[in-house]
């Protein structure tokens, strides 16, 4: 049974839909992909699980989000705050701004086990002393005293890390958590990140615009284009034979060690704006294998033997 069952799900701020009928599973144990470029939806996606499409003038305007079986679309915001930070935490893009520069590393990641866990000042601080040494945060407990300009990006992230994990949640959603670093301290946060979903047995979902990251952690894979699921799969099957135009030129774009010089493929244009998404198949302006039928009709989302896609290509060929 999944831990996380995301159905239907659309997404208004305003006038504008940004996410239309978005739907994917999370379980515990996995790593979930949430993959496309910039504005396809993934923050919105998370920001719609976490319950804080309020804060920017947003709601769930259709669809349902199922957490360990409880219907999570108006729930009161007394409710989520229960189970924000306790069993759903968010990991964040950017760990240089989502730490409070005038409060110590440690008595940030102490908060949320005084929280949530209810526990004494010298326990949590116990717990987070631990959870940065599982962490590999060197020197933890000096550390622990520290302000947050004094540690590197990797290490911001890393503390980042531990905040979600404080409390010891059942998901957790890490929006972009290797963006601002470079590739050597990737890599070291993505393997934290796979020993941590094996260890502790929790769902992660990652989100990221990088398929070299996926093919690196993750098992499975829900690939958005403009609001909308394009196509869902194993990691293995996405790479193997992707179905989508869209996914095979996401892979296509990732460098590879033989590639002749002045070979490196890209997509052409640019995910359109909320305000300009083309009607049928928003991927159609930018598909090498658009169709008439593309332009006019919203591709139906076709059963995969480990996961589907919704494309008229495959359809026709069906």
């Amino acid at each position: 049974m999944a831990l996380l069952t995301v159905s239907g799900l659309g997404v208004t701020i305003g006038t504008l839909s940004p996410l239309d009928d978005v739907s994917f599973e999370a379980h515990k144990g996995e790593i979930l992909g949430l993959v496309g470029e910039s504005g396809s939806g993934k923050s919105l996606t998370a920001m719609a699980v976490m319950g804080l499409l309020g804060r920017i003038g947003g709601r769930v305007s259709s669809g349902s989000i199922l957490f360990d079986g409880q219907e999570l679309v108006g729930l009161r915001d007394s409710s989520y705050r229960r189970l924000r930070g306790k069993r759903i935490a968010l990991i964040s893009q950017n760990p240089m701004t989502s730490l409070d520069p005038i409060v110590r590393i440690g008595a940030q990641i102490d908060q949320v086990s005084l929280l949530h866990l209810r526990l004494s000042k010298p326990a949590a601080k116990a717990r987070s002393i631990d959870l940065m040494q599982q962490l590999r945060i060197p020197d933890a407990e000096t550390l622990h005293r520290a302000y947050p300009h004094q540690l590197s990006g990797g290490m911001k992230q890393r503390i980042v890390i531990a905040m979600a994990l404080a409390a010891d949640p059942d998901l957790i959603i890490a929006d972009e958590p290797t963006t601002a670093l470079d590739v050597t301290i990737q890599a070291q946060i993505i393997q934290i990140m796979v020993d941590l979903v094996r260890a502790r047995d929790l769902a992660l979902i990652l989100i990221t615009h990088d398929m070299g990251v996926v093919a690196q952690a993750c098992n499975r894979v829900v690939v958005l284009y403009a609001g909308r699921v394009a196509e869902t799969n194993t990691t293995q099957a996405i790479f193997a034979s992707p179905c989508h135009p869209y996914t095979a030129s996401l892979i296509g774009c990732i460098p590879s060690r033989d590639q002749a010089e002045g070979t490196l493929l890209g997509i052409p244009g640019t995910v359109p704006g909320v305000l300009n998404y083309p009607k049928g198949c928003r991927f159609h302006p930018r598909c090498g294998d658009a169709m008439q039928v593309c332009a006019r009709t919203v591709p139906p989302t076709t059963a995969q033997p480990t996961g589907s896609v919704a494309c008229h290509l495959h359809e026709v060929v069906t």
